[in-house]
């Protein structure tokens, strides 16, 4: 009855953006998954006795595991739909999560298990936005991707700065085990809501209105590449999404963009990760006013998330995609450099977390710019597409989880983060050579690969 309710709340609002509510509550899930390690890091390394580094290799494996299962979870999500692969996914996490929780006191070489249970849950986590941006993709009009790809990654923000209060509360009344029971039943929970609730395509769903579906219809065919309609054009996915991995490569600026999103990844794993203890350990803010500390880059991501998504899509109807998705990008990027090197250099450690703070937000300003971009050259075969940039950010990822600590063990963490400036810098510059104007049009002669 209640999921009932809620299908008529999101049909009177526009079920479409109802839909992205449910997949922005996927992804702050899904970064609670992801980073409840960091938070309970101290205590699971204390218990098992793994120190810094090892700890540092624990969580790259979570992002050599999702960066290795991109391009499967792409295909994977144009060949059986977001709505049975987000579902599969969660429960995926679910299980993965779980087997943290479960691992014995004293077990020998726990951190093996450590590093392949957290290999399992990034290929797990691989699906969630290759999936989502095939949601985008055939159920967005062109002229709202930026506000609803800022809203599915708002959840990120969301999610990560909501982790360290509510987990550390939960660690201290119960241990960390509880943590992570539930973090798995959270995300197991909402997996099965948006099974019953979502659908692959806006014509396969009984809710939906004929007036609703008529704007996504004539949303999607606003771009010159009319592939970016649903299946056969009446809005069904019959027919199959067929493309050429050759082309797909050979677009010009995916290296552009995989080298951009290598340095977000870069960056932003330094929060997910690194942040908390940087703020407990070097900057030396007791534990529980770290967690509220920590939660400052996690909300000024929330809101320039949604802020640059709206941004790139008013900036896209009237300056152009150029303007929109690129230079709002290069600008965000370049923001980025400067905040880190004036945070880290400030003496104050309340100062400091503010501007770090600022320079999450001026990244996530450029993260729709990625996603939409992606729907924007793709269409169609955004989950495909979009995976391949998606594995670039999270290579940066897992080079951060572990070099992070290494440069700062050796230089100082004041050179960890010019490095992650000068990371910033680059990312900016590689937007220079991205044409979201220009979309993948497939060659008639050209031989295809067939989805399904």
């Amino acid at each position: 009855m209640l999921l009932l309710h809620m299908v008529s709340f999101g049909k009177v609002y526009k079920l479409r953006f109802f839909l992205a509510v449910l997949l922005f509550a996927l992804s702050a899930i899904a970064f609670l998954d992801r980073t409840n390690i960091s938070i309970a890091g101290l205590q699971i390394s204390e218990e098992f006795g793994l120190g810094y580094q090892r700890l540092g290799l624990i969580f790259s494996a979570f992002l050599i595991g999702y960066a290795g299962f991109q391009i499967p979870a792409g295909w994977l999500a144009a060949r059986f739909g977001p709505r049975r692969v987000l579902t599969i996914g969660t429960l995926w996490w679910g299980v993965a999560t779980l087997m943290v929780a479960v691992l014995p006191t004293g077990l020998p070489g726990a951190v093996f298990f450590l590093i392949a249970i957290r290999l399992i849950l990034g290929a797990g986590e691989a699906v969630v936005y290759p999936a989502a941006n095939q949601f985008v993709a055939q159920w967005i009009p062109v002229s709202e991707r930026g506000i609803i790809n800022g809203l599915i990654f708002a959840g990120v923000g969301a999610g990560s700065g909501l982790t360290p209060p509510l987990l550390n509360w939960i660690i201290a009344h119960d241990g960390w085990r509880a943590a992570f029971y539930f973090s798995a039943l959270l995300g197991t929970g909402i997996g099965l809501v948006w099974w019953f609730v979502s659908r692959d395509t806006p014509n396969e769903h009984p809710s939906l209105s004929m007036t609703e579906l008529q704007e996504i219809e004539v949303g999607l065919s606003a771009r010159p590449d009319r592939d970016l309609r649903n299946g056969n054009g009446n809005g069904s996915n019959s027919q199959p999404i067929s493309f050429s991995w050759r082309q797909l490569f050979g677009r010009r600026d995916l290296p552009a963009l995989m080298m951009g999103y290598f340095c977000f990844g870069y960056i932003s794993w330094i929060y997910f990760s690194w942040f908390f203890l940087y703020m407990a350990k070097v900057r030396g803010v007791d534990l529980k006013a770290s967690a509220q500390i920590s939660m400052l880059p996690f909300l000024s991501m929330t809101l320039c998330c949604l802020a640059g998504g709206a941004a790139s899509d008013w900036l896209s109807g009237t300056k152009g995609l150029r303007i929109g998705r690129c230079y709002l990008a290069t600008g965000a990027l370049f923001l980025t450099g400067v905040f880190l090197l004036l945070g880290s250099r400030a003496k104050s450690p309340l100062v400091a977390g503010i501007i770090l703070a600022f320079g999450a937000g001026a990244l996530y300003i450029s993260q729709s710019s990625f996603w939409s971009a992606s729907n924007d050259i793709a269409g169609r075969r955004s989950a495909v597409f979009s995976s391949i940039v998606n594995m670039g950010g999270q290579l940066g990822g897992a080079v951060t989880a572990s070099l992070t600590p290494w440069i700062a063990q050796n230089f100082g963490w004041t050179v960890s983060f010019a490095v992650a400036a000068g990371f910033a810098v680059i990312g900016g510059v590689c937007w220079l050579f991205v044409h979201p104007e220009v979309p993948l049009v497939l060659a008639q002669d050209e031989v295809r690969v067939n989805v399904a």
